[in-house]
């Protein structure tokens, strides 16, 4: 799933996501555990909530400690270099990043973060970062006892000194219904309970369907240099505050979000059949509209993510990589029997 994405005639689609019946029925009736691909930092220090407050576009002061919030690091201009989710720990705010932006987090933690202030160590390499995805009930957390949080936005720290686990439950809507972090050992007990409780293991592939039935946006597909957080649903999301003050990039979110409005928005395709693409370019009347992202291959049809000049409007048909399909809102999950029957 490295590298540019095209937004020309060219090879077959990719990234592309693949779910036969068995996988479908998974994550449409049930929970799946599997291992994510993030960056994890740790920050501390006497500034580090206040530096960080002027970091992100999203509020960490607001909603207190223990609470888990969604943002984005952005540049001067208003681009989104990462997105993170921030976890306000006891002692520390954690901070998880998909793991193709580790990099850049850190060279942005580098420039802003005053090390007298706030220190960040990159946990990456000795953590694990484990979601819980699929639309199972409440019983998945009964499972879990004190380790759950109770409600959404939360998180929970238990486990030892030596082997620390973290639990987060994310607000809604989401594509994960929680997010544990920890060392192989910690997560063990949680493996095991949620097992009890007729979760099952998953990878990858789970966590990207749920993703795209989502509607959410991941850096490197939908997400790339020049992307705006109003583009991909940010408002939507919960990814961005108005009212929090200043932060890097502020000054363009603000003015697109009070005097004007994004060129393009993040669209949900849907082709009737399966069928394979011939390229990533999406036309509306011979022109060139949006380009395709991400597709999700069901057994009796095509999903894709794509953003989409805002003169398209929802229902219209188009031709996305040669084919004709239909642009519809997102998240394609409300209700997700709309996009999978």
């Amino acid at each position: 799933m490295d590298g540019p994405l095209q937004t020309s005639p060219g090879p077959a689609i990719e990234p592309e996501i693949v779910l036969d019946d068995a996988r479908l029925g998974r994550i449409t009736s049930g929970s799946v555990l599997a291992r994510a691909e993030c960056a994890v930092f740790d920050v501390r220090g006497p500034g580090s909530l206040d530096c960080l407050q002027g970091l992100l576009t999203s509020d960490l002061v607001k909603p207190g400690p223990g609470s888990v919030i969604y943002g984005a690091l952005l540049t001067p201009k208003g681009m989104i270099v990462v997105d993170v989710w921030v976890l306000r720990r006891q002692d520390a705010l954690t901070l998880v990043t998909p793991l193709r932006g580790r990099q850049a987090a850190l060279d942005t933690f580098a420039r802003s973060l005053p090390p007298r202030l706030a220190q960040v160590t990159d946990r990456t390499d000795q953590t694990e970062v484990v979601m819980l995805v699929g639309s199972g009930g409440p019983d998945v957390f009964h499972a879990l006892g004190h380790q759950a949080p109770d409600t959404a936005g939360r998180l929970v720290e238990g486990g030892s000194d030596q082997h620390q686990l973290t639990v987060a439950r994310p607000l809604q809507p989401t594509y994960f219904q929680a997010l544990f972090i920890g060392d192989e050992e910690s997560l063990r007990g949680t493996r095991e309970s949620l097992g009890h409780a007729g979760v099952t293991e998953g990878d990858l592939v789970d966590i990207e369907a749920c993703r795209v039935l989502a509607g959410w946006p991941a850096l490197g597909s939908e997400i790339d240099q020049k992307t705006l957080p109003q583009e991909v649903r940010y408002d939507e999301i919960g990814g961005v505050s108005y009212t929090k003050g200043c932060y890097t990039g502020q000054e363009t979110v603000a003015r697109l979000h009070f005097r004007g409005h994004p060129n393009r928005e993040l669209r949900g395709l849907i082709w009737a059949e399966p069928l394979p693409l011939l390229d990533r370019a999406i036309l509306s009347h011979g022109r060139e509209v949006g380009s395709i992202r991400t597709t999700l291959v069901l057994p009796t049809r095509r999903l894709g993510l794509a953003p989409v000049r805002r003169e398209v409007a929802l229902g219209d048909t188009v031709i996305a990589g040669g084919l004709a399909a239909t642009v519809v809102a997102l998240p394609f999950h409300r209700p997700i029997e709309d996009a999978v029957s």
